[in-house]
């Protein structure tokens, strides 16, 4: 399995739009974050988990050219802004898009031309799927994949299980019952926001880490960074071992 960050930065991304933090001003390719999205390809399946406001460039940059499927954590912005830019990838077959029923409803209203009827209309085809009952797996292709219970603040959003590979963003907190089913993952993907100040959504590092030790994955990659979290190469000297920061067109195999 094949897995490529195509983006491990906050809601802003790094650098924020007339920010003068040091972070900001990092000439370091690590320090330069796009929205947080990951593809995934295995056995010639190539799928996406969230299909932020980047994504036109994010593919541009990987170089793919085709997707499977996209799967949505949730319906915020950050994390499905580049629906409209999947036209150029498949306007033959339909685009499966699985997420929770709230989301989906969401991107209906959101994105609505894409979900039109008109055969000759100019757009992508999708057929949606709605994972109203996220304890259960199901295929993409001949792919086994398990929708996770997460919670963002009130709002309750997915991660994802695949084989021994797991992916979560914008967690504030995941139930007992979610780190049973992480456990025995290879590789873990968790979001993190600040170091030190306290936030209600997103974990800080503390918090991150906590989790990581009752899955005790093998590796854990860290994602959904903000600029206030500190430059990479400083942060990275700071992990525990097996703990890394992610960062944009970083590939791993799991």
């Amino acid at each position: 399995m094949k897995i490529t960050f195509l983006g491990t930065g906050t809601s802003q991304g790094i650098p924020v739009i007339g920010s003068k933090h040091p972070v900001c001003l990092s000439k370091n390719s690590k320090d330069k974050r796009l929205r947080s999205s990951i593809l995934i390809e295995k056995d010639k399946i190539i799928f996406l988990i969230d299909c932020g406001p980047d994504f036109r460039y994010q593919m541009l940059r990987s170089n793919y050219e085709k997707l499977n499927a996209i799967l949505m954590t949730h319906e915020h912005q950050d994390h499905i802004g580049g629906l409209d830019d999947i036209r150029p990838i498949n306007m033959k077959e339909p685009i499966p898009i699985y997420g929770l029923r709230r989301v989906i409803e969401s991107l209906k209203k959101r994105f609505f031309y894409l979900f039109s009827q008109n055969k000759k209309s100019n757009i992508s085809k999708i057929s949606v799927h709605e994972l109203d009952n996220y304890k259960k797996f199901f295929f993409v292709e001949n792919l086994k994949i398990f929708p996770l219970s997460i919670w963002h603040g009130h709002l309750p959003i997915l991660g994802y299980r695949i084989e021994n590979f797991a992916y979560i963003t914008d967690a504030s907190s995941i139930s007992i019952q979610t780190i049973e089913q992480l456990k025995g993952v290879n590789i873990l993907v968790l979001n993190v926001l600040r170091k030190i100040v306290k936030n209600s959504f997103p974990f800080m590092l503390s918090e991150t880490l906590n989790i990581i030790q009752k899955i005790r994955p093998k590796k854990t990659y860290l994602t959904h960074i903000s600029h206030t979290f500190g430059f990479h190469e400083e942060i990275e000297t700071q992990l525990p071992k097996n703990v890394y920061l992610a960062y944009d067109r970083l590939i791993i195999y799991g």
